[in-house]
C-alpha cells in the first residue's frame, strides 16, 4: 500500500511543494505559538478568578462564622472553669478544640487567598528549621515519630519573610508526620543552591523525606488543591499543604513532590532567595 499524500502534494512537484511549505510553516508556528500563549493567560485568568472567589467565601465566613465560634468558645470556656464532673468537662474541652479548629481553617482560607505582604530579612534557615523541628517534638513523642535534619552544619543566610517561611515548612512537617502515624522518620536537609547556569537561580532547597505510605497518582494531582482530602494516602484535609504552596510561591519558589506508593514521599521546597 503507498503511503497517502496532501493534495497539494499530488498536484505540486517537489520543488513547489517544499516551496510552499516552507511558505506556510512560519505561520503555522505563530498560530501554535498564539494558541500556547492564549492557554497560558487563560490558566492565569482562571487562576486569579479561584483566588477571588475564595478571597470573597473567606471575608463571608470570617464574619458569618467566625462570631459563632467565638460565642461557642467563649461559654464553653466558662462553663469548663466551673465544671467538676470529668466527663463533662472533656465534652467540654473538645467543644473549646474544635470551635478553635475551626476558625483557624477559616484562617488558612483567607491567608491562601490574600497572603499577607511579604516581609523579607535576612534569616539564617538552619536555625528557622531547627526551631520548627523543635516546635513539633511534643507531637514527635506522642506519637512515637522522629524528625531529624542534615545537610548545612551551620548558618545559612537568605533574604525571606521568616514568619510565612515557618508557617509553610511546619505545615509541611505535620502533614509528613500525619502521614507517618503511629511510627517512622522525617529526614530533612537543608543546602544552598548556586547556579549551574546562567539560566538557573542561586537560593535554598530543603529537602523533606518521610518514610510514610507514599502518595498515589491520584492524590498527587490534587496535592495542593485547598480542603481535598488525601486520607487513602495518609494524608490531611485542609489547607496545611495548599497553604504552604501559596507561601512558597508567594516567594518566587517552588514545591517539587516526588512519591511511590509505599516508598514514603519526598518535598523539596526551593526560594531562590539572594544569599547573604
Amino acid at each position: 500500500m503507498q503511503p497517502s499524500s496532501s493534495p497539494e502534494r499530488a498536484t505540486l512537484g517537489e520543488d513547489e511543494f517544499q516551496a510552499l511549505l516552507a511558505e506556510r510553516l512560519p505561520n503555522l508556528a505563530q498560530k501554535l505559538a498564539r494558541l500556547a500563549e492564549l492557554e497560558t493567560q487563560f490558566a492565569a485568568a482562571l487562576e486569579r478568578e479561584k483566588l477571588a472567589a475564595l478571597k470573597e467565601l473567606a471575608y463571608g465566613a470570617s464574619h458569618e462564622i467566625n462570631n459563632p465560634l467565638a460565642n461557642i468558645s467563649t461559654r464553653a470556656q466558662a462553663l469548663l472553669r466551673d465544671e467538676t464532673d470529668p466527663e463533662r468537662r472533656r465534652k467540654l474541652a473538645t467543644m473549646v478544640t474544635q470551635a478553635f479548629r475551626a476558625h483557624e481553617m477559616i484562617s488558612d482560607m483567607m491567608l491562601y487567598a490574600k497572603p499577607p505582604k511579604l516581609a523579607r530579612e535576612l534569616v539564617d534557615v538552619v536555625v528557622l528549621v531547627d526551631r520548627v523541628i523543635a516546635e513539633l517534638t511534643t507531637e514527635t513523642k506522642e506519637q512515637g515519630t522522629t524528625i531529624s535534619r542534615s545537610g548545612e552544619p551551620s548558618s545559612l543566610v537568605a533574604s525571606v519573610d521568616p514568619v510565612q517561611c515557618a508557617v509553610a515548612l511546619k505545615a509541611l512537617l505535620s502533614n509528613s508526620l500525619e502521614a507517618l502515624g503511629r511510627s517512622g522518620q522525617v529526614m530533612v536537609s537543608v543546602r544552598k543552591v548556586a547556579p549551574a547556569t546562567d539560566q538557573t537561580e542561586s537560593g535554598v532547597e530543603i529537602l523533606i523525606r518521610d518514610n510514610g505510605p507514599g502518595i498515589s497518582p491520584e492524590v498527587r494531582r490534587h496535592l495542593f488543591d485547598p480542603f481535598y482530602s488525601g486520607r487513602e494516602a495518609g494524608r490531611g484535609l485542609g489547607f496545611g499543604l495548599s497553604k504552604c504552596w501559596r507561601i512558597v510561591t508567594d516567594h518566587g519558589g517552588r514545591i517539587d513532590v516526588e512519591s511511590e506508593v509505599g516508598k514514603g514521599a519526598t518535598f523539596r521546597l526551593f526560594f531562590p532567595a539572594p544569599l547573604g
